[in-house]
């Protein structure tokens, strides 16, 4: 059961919680250990984020942070349910934060992505919400700012794709799943990016999955206005925009192969896994929570292929 929602301004730090039992502990933000639903203020909205902090946090160290944002006409719980973060973060010990988008749909809330057709007047400034989110577990010590990665399903995953472009200072690494953007089509349903608009003024490391048989953001490209590029193409934008010089290819299972964009400034490579006749779904996951969606393998764990590309690398304040 969710705890009461606690109200949380930007930049200031969570109201703390009852003590811990004598097993477990706390990060020293005051959040306690388990899931708990927060509330910030972010453009005179009240935004809902569910936060879950391991048991094995430490009162010492601020820990890493992993957003995971749900896809369109989702909701925080459901995204939690269908990738089990929360299970991996417990084991490896980092703060999972599922925000909830704020315009409302059918079956839950979709995203605010810059450039596609949700970006119109009034409508919530998600990457501001970002921004504030960071800022507001970072300043009130929950957080180690250096370790902040974002993973996002679908329309979570664009979402997350365009804050690393206009914010790569503040996440180390992203990790969208059926979601990888690089930027808006050129035009609508274009099959290239627009360079104008993902112009970050650092690399960012970026690791993906995508099934070939995604049947809402198609793998070769094309589908809704919004997609236009495939996702090799917005694999391929991100090595450009990171400066990587080589590409290997890998055979990881029988049904999934790595392709790897590598010699990258500061080790910003590229990683993206792809699944054949995989869906649009998050491999490794709750494979029930995917109906309609196509094949969820389990040849792989983004969770576990994702948690270790993410510890690889920090963000560097130079």
């Amino acid at each position: 059961m969710l705890a009461a929602p606690l109200a949380v301004a930007p930049s200031v730090s969570a109201v703390p919680r009852d003590e811990p039992g004598p097993h477990e502990s706390r990060s020293q933000c005051g959040l306690g250990p388990g899931r708990t639903t927060i509330t910030i203020t972010s453009g005179s909205r009240d935004r809902t984020v569910v936060v879950h902090v391991p048991s094995t946090g430490e009162d010492a160290r601020a820990l890493p942070l992993v957003l995971d944002l749900h896809g369109s006409n989702s909701t925080p719980n459901e995204e939690l349910m269908r990738t089990r973060l929360d299970q991996t973060a417990q084991r490896e010990g980092f703060i999972v934060a599922a925000p909830q988008g704020a315009i409302p749909a059918p079956a839950g809330f979709v995203w605010n992505v810059p450039f596609t057709g949700t970006d119109v007047a009034g409508a919530p400034d998600d990457v501001a919400f970002l921004q504030d989110l960071i800022g507001t577990l970072v300043d009130g010590g929950c957080v180690d700012g250096s370790r902040v990665y974002a993973a996002g399903y679908s329309g979570g995953g664009r979402m997350v794709s365009q804050f690393a472009c206009e914010h790569p200072e503040l996440v180390a690494a992203i990790a969208p799943v059926a979601g990888l953007r690089a930027g808006a089509p050129l035009t609508a349903g274009s099959a290239v990016p627009d360079p104008a608009t993902c112009i970050p003024s650092r690399g960012v490391r970026v690791i993906t999955f995508n099934g070939t048989a995604d049947p809402v953001n198609p793998f070769a490209g094309g589908g809704a206005p919004y997609w236009g590029y495939g996702a090799l193409a917005a694999s391929q934008r991100w090595a450009e925009i990171n400066g990587c010089h080589t590409t290997k290819d890998t055979r990881v299972s029988p049904n999934v192969s790595l392709v790897t964009h590598r010699g990258c400034p500061q080790n910003a490579v590229v990683q993206q896994y792809v699944v054949n006749g995989g869906g649009h779904t998050w491999p490794g996951g709750n494979a029930a929570a995917f109906p309609g969606a196509g094949v969820t393998t389990q040849e792989i764990s983004a969770n576990d292929l994702m948690w270790s590309f993410f510890e690889q690398g920090r963000l560097s304040r130079n």
